[in-house]
């Protein structure tokens, strides 16, 4: 573990994708989706346990989900966890947080990592971590994640690797050609069919001295408003000042403020049994399944000539399905839901109302 490793988790997004679950007022990253005992959140967290000390773990959310936060991670001081008044998309959190990690160690390395994906093998995971991150504290290369397709997946972004020649310092690492855009089905299956092709896993590594230059460089009225606020970093005029300036940042991704415009940007091919946990059918996907397909998650469910369904009720009582294939059934907090799988899209219609 070194003191100068630091792991920044985004956890502000709303998640309604798994309603009536999930809702705004308590999106997937503070739910136990998986009937484990541990929100997702919590699980992130713990996926980094011999990275860094907890005085190097981030959280960056929003000012509602402060609250929890604060309850699910009690390790986490107050001070780490960056409210963002609004929402402004990936990159201009994470400027906030390389700035402010920057003024407390100028030396640091930084994962940043989404808080609500899915690992199976933590491990080889936390093997990849530890690679990277040697990687990038001694060169100025921006580095991410690729997860090696095991289908032509249209809900992903990919990244389009060059394997002729992996970098000197590390032989698994390889620079990256391109990135793609969520394909359609056709485009997808002609990416799986090569070996190049990685899913965009939305983890990035590098050294933060690295990305604030890249922020200067690509995204210069972003870095102006947090380098002016360095002064005020660490001390009970902070949040006022976020909370006035933050809403000034351009509303982008880092994908396209920094990965496709800076030009030391690097892939590791990965495979440790990643989901980003989008959906209640990727949900499906990753849980043991009984004979029949179906997926019962800390649920008292029965299912009789039922197959390829997922239950989700977590309360006393009984859920009996009969007859039907190819369903979601979720309770919560007084509301129901059935839904053919294969109309999942239109859950968010109703979340949103």
């Amino acid at each position: 573990m070194s003191n100068s490793n630091h792991v920044v988790i985004m956890a502000g997004g709303i998640g309604s994708r798994f309603w009536p679950v999930s809702t705004t007022e308590c999106p997937k990253q503070f739910i136990d989706v998986l009937g484990c005992g541990k929100s997702l959140l919590q699980l992130t967290v713990e996926r980094f346990g011999d990275i860094c000390p907890p005085e190097n773990v981030w959280v960056l959310t929003s000012e509602k989900y402060a609250s929890l936060v604060k309850e699910q991670l009690p390790m986490i001081a107050d001070e780490n966890i960056l409210l963002e008044p609004c929402r402004r998309n990936t990159a201009p959190c994470i400027a906030y947080a390389a700035w402010k990690i920057k003024k407390r160690d100028p030396n640091a390395n930084m994962v940043v990592t989404p808080s609500d994906h899915y690992v199976n093998d933590t491990q080889e995971f936390r093997r990849i971590i530890k690679s990277s991150l040697r990687f990038v504290s001694d060169s100025d290369a921006i580095l991410t994640l690729g997860i090696k397709p095991t289908r032509p997946e249209t809900g992903y972004g990919y990244i389009e690797a060059v394997l002729g020649t992996s970098t000197l310092s590390n032989k698994e690492v390889y620079r990256v050609d391109s990135f793609k855009e969520k394909p359609d089905v056709e485009t997808a299956k002609l990416y799986i069919s090569k070996n190049n092709y990685y899913w965009n896993s939305g983890i990035f590594i590098w050294n933060v001295q690295t990305i604030v230059n890249a922020f200067r460089v690509y995204q210069s009225p972003i870095a102006e408003v947090f380098e002016s606020l360095l002064p005020l970093y660490y001390t009970d005029k902070e949040q006022d000042a976020i909370n006035e300036r933050f809403p000034e940042c351009r509303n982008i991704s880092v994908d396209y403020a920094i990965m496709e415009r800076a030009e030391e940007i690097f892939v590791f091919p990965s495979d440790f049994g990643w989901s980003d946990l989008g959906t209640w059918v990727s949900l499906h996907n990753k849980m043991p399944h009984d004979i029949n397909g179906n997926v019962a998650v800390d649920s008292n469910a029965e299912m009789l000539d039922s197959h390829n369904c997922i239950v989700y009720a977590r309360g006393e009582k009984k859920v009996v399905v009969i007859g039907l294939d190819d369903c979601i059934i979720s309770e919560h907090d007084g509301h129901l839901l059935v839904c053919k799988m294969s109309e999942e899209n239109r859950i968010k219609e109703i979340s949103d109302k």
